[in-house]
């Protein structure tokens, strides 16, 4: 099943969908199974990403990026999904989607120069701080510290499930400034008093930082192929200068930078839905049972074509909020439903596909365990699903 949507894409959108197949084709697919078993994607390619322009698709040319529109961004991260790695593609959309755009928002002319540029290139590796051990979706009540002593930050508390964690070299850490979060309270004394900080892991000198550490990798269901760790900060100082933005104002901040990540989230998943439909099937075709083809017996038949329509809906609602996204157009309920609906849907298709795959399905040499195991973190990151059901309640205005 191939989806061909001529009013979002042009041809020169189609060229640089070839020129991403081929990278994907050469450089990443043929180490898939090696990388996916020593759960580690070398840091290398992210140069070559970046030598490819891939990492500075959206981006102004004076920091190394192409200026081109969100379109070729879809492109992306479509043909991100022909690795099979959705692992190595989250670390990858970390840097491109999740860290590089709120400095590219809020940076200095210097943090750019930096921290950016570098990005682009590939030569830096960005990662998001913001869950903790005690809290992911509550973001407001963050209790990593910083306090302001001259000028310096020191910095105490940690972080979980962070990708690109035990490599990153710099971290836009969310941190509490200020505010508080006892009981006693209020939630709106606790989010506003929350900052960014750009946090360079290394000194000058290119040792750890001191009072930072980096703790286990973490073990995953799935998404092998990404990085994944604990971070840990005691009196670790950091110069003001690497404050992002305004201080106190982290909340807002991650909140905006919430709808990119939410929307990349939902392309991911509808061009996953496709590869495993599209495996499924091509395996139904093949493998016989009771004298005939899979294929042949009306209930996978039935099944797959009502598959087919829900993925072309869930790419519709999708490309519906690529194109208000795009076009600078207020959308966050066009994105929580996406995220919302092509999540929930690649998790309920996997299920089937491995079904319909039998005890192949539950093997290792079928792409499709690893899919299964991959897709499961959709609906949890970037904002559960109940998550995003909440934020749809007030969006439609269902509880007047």
């Amino acid at each position: 099943m191939h989806h061909k949507n001529r009013s979002y894409f042009t041809e020169d959108h189609e060229i640089f969908r070839k020129s991403v197949r081929t990278f994907v084709e050469k450089e990443l697919l043929p180490h898939q199974k090696e990388w996916e078993e020593k759960k580690f994607v070398p840091k290398e390619i992210f140069k070559k990403l970046g030598d490819q322009g891939f990492l500075g698709i959206n981006y102004p040319a004076e920091y190394g990026g192409s200026g081109c529109d969100l379109w070729y961004k879809v492109v992306f991260a479509e043909e991100m999904t022909h690795a099979r790695m959705n692992g190595f593609a989250m670390d990858v959309f970390v840097q491109t989607d999740i860290t590089s755009p709120v400095i590219e928002k809020l940076g200095t002319p210097e943090q750019k120069k930096e921290i950016l540029e570098p990005a682009i290139k590939g030569e830096k590796i960005l990662a998001l701080g913001v869950t903790e051990p005690s809290g992911g979706s509550d973001v407001a009540r963050i209790r990593t510290t910083a306090k302001k002593v001259g000028n310096e930050y020191v910095i105490n508390g940690s972080k979980t499930f962070i990708t690109n964690g035990s490599r990153a070299d710099y971290i836009v850490l969310a941190v509490r400034t200020g505010g508080s979060i006892t009981d006693k309270e209020t939630f709106k004394n606790a989010y506003q008093g929350l900052s960014f900080i750009l946090f360079p892991t290394k000194t000058e000198d290119g040792k750890t930082r001191p009072g930072f550490s980096v703790g286990r990798k973490l073990l995953k269901m799935g998404n092998d192929s990404s990085d994944t760790a604990e971070l840990s900060f005691s009196d670790c100082k950091v110069p003001a200068k690497y404050l992002l933005g305004e201080e106190n104002k982290g909340f807002y901040y991650i909140m905006q930078n919430f709808q990119g990540e939410r929307l990349i989230t939902a392309v991911m998943s509808v061009a996953s839905s496709r590869q495993l439909w599209n495996d499924a099937v091509a395996y139904l075709n093949e493998r016989q049972a009771f004298g005939r083809r899979l294929a042949d017996f009306q209930v996978w038949q039935h099944r797959f074509a009502q598959w087919a329509a829900e993925i072309e809906a869930a790419q519709e609602l999708t490309y519906r909020a690529v194109d208000l996204y795009n076009r600078k157009i207020p959308c966050v309920k066009e994105i929580t439903m996406a995220k919302l609906i092509t999540t929930e849907l690649v998790n309920k298709l996997a299920y089937d596909c491995v079904q319909a795959h039998g005890g192949y399905g539950y093997m290792a040499e079928y792409d499709v365990s690893r899919i299964f195991r991959d897709v499961r973190l959709l609906t949890i990151g970037a904002g559960a699903s109940e998550i995003m059901r909440e934020i749809i309640v007030k969006e439609t205005g269902l509880m007047r």
